[in-house]
């Protein structure tokens, strides 16, 4: 394995920006490079490959410090992918890095029969999830959590923003199998002082208790929604908060015992509605025979276009007003 020296394709950030990688990496901090990185320190094993978007992906971390456990197969995804396989059949873990589009829509023939099947010890790492790119519907990935929470043996985890990058980073890590990581840069520095945030794969992290309903939402959706709780409280609605960082296994026993205790569920998302989180959802609540009402918030099975992401998730319903006015609407239709 050689050191890379293929041009960088930087990416465009949810504010709607191109930022030239050199100057992206003056001034973005890079979590996730650096949650891997400190993995790597610790194993051996770790193995790191890049479809020719080192800096967009921060593996370009990695590569300076590990060239010789560093590979890139340029813009050929599905042969990443399967050369990840491989390395995974010989003892290694390997990481794949993209945006989120290339490494689900583009190798799903290669990820099923060469990762999914297999269960290798593969970690799937896709970056510029959902509505969060001006690059419009070639890159805006809508569908990868359907796909990937489809196949059999894969865990999906969506780190609800920056502070939850690390833990998520070395949970997937631990855990023996494939895994598809799905996140977003961090567009600016966490505040000083700020906590960094567990997640164990398979538990809903209940971020605030609320009697009139339960907001379950997951990656970027979770920002919002918490904007979303602050506006309930100022019309007299007391909402409580799920982060459902782990889509695939889902929480079904916390869904279960919140059903009971809510008239509403809603799920928020930043994917479509079909075969996402709400979905994922639907399924558990249907099955338990639950007589809680669903609202499923997203992206309803559509494509988008391309403009800044504040614009998309208020045109989408998923801006924090949009939010609270869809929970209140569906509360008020409710039958006492």
């Amino acid at each position: 394995m050689s050191k890379s020296t293929a041009l960088d394709v930087s990416d465009f950030t949810q504010g709607g920006a191109h930022t030239p990688a050199a100057s992206a990496r003056a001034v973005i901090p890079r979590y996730y490079g650096e949650a891997l990185l400190e993995l790597a320190r610790e194993r051996p094993e770790i193995v790191c490959l890049s479809a020719d978007l080192t800096a967009s992906t921060e593996t370009d971390l990695f590569r300076d410090a590990f060239p010789d456990r560093f590979v890139m197969p340029g813009i050929a995804e599905a042969n990443m992918v399967g050369l990840a396989g491989g390395l995974a059949r010989s003892g290694l873990q390997a990481w794949v890095h993209t945006f989120c589009v290339f490494a689900t829509r583009r190798p799903f023939d290669q990820v099923a029969m060469q990762v999914a099947y297999p269960r290798c010890d593969v970690k799937i790492v896709g970056f510029l999830p959902g509505l969060s790119t001006i690059l419009g519907v070639s890159h805006q990935a809508i569908d990868d959590v359907a796909l990937m929470r489809a196949l059999p043996n894969m865990t999906v985890i969506e780190p609800s923003g920056p502070a939850q990058v690390p833990a998520a980073v070395r949970a997937a890590a631990n855990h023996r199998g494939p895994v598809y990581l799905r996140m977003l840069r961090a567009p600016e520095a966490l505040a000083p002082g700020t906590p960094w945030e567990p997640l164990e794969i398979g538990r809903i992290q209940l971020l605030a208790e609320g009697r009139d309903a339960l907001i379950v939402a997951s990656g970027l959706a979770v920002a919002p929604a918490t904007q979303a709780l602050q506006l309930l409280k100022t019309r007299g609605i007391d909402v409580g908060l799920a982060n459902a960082h782990t889509i695939k296994p889902l929480d079904e026993r916390f869904l279960r015992e919140q059903a009971r205790r809510h008239r509403l569920i809603v799920t928020v998302e930043n994917h479509s509605i079909v075969g996402g989180l709400g979905s994922a959802v639907a399924e558990v609540l249907a099955e338990a025979g639950s007589g809680a009402r669903l609202l499923r918030l997203g992206v309803r099975d559509c494509f988008a276009e391309g403009a800044s992401m504040p614009y998309l998730f208020e045109r989408h319903g998923l801006s924090a007003p949009r939010i609270a006015d869809a929970l209140q609407q569906a509360l008020g239709d409710i039958t006492p």
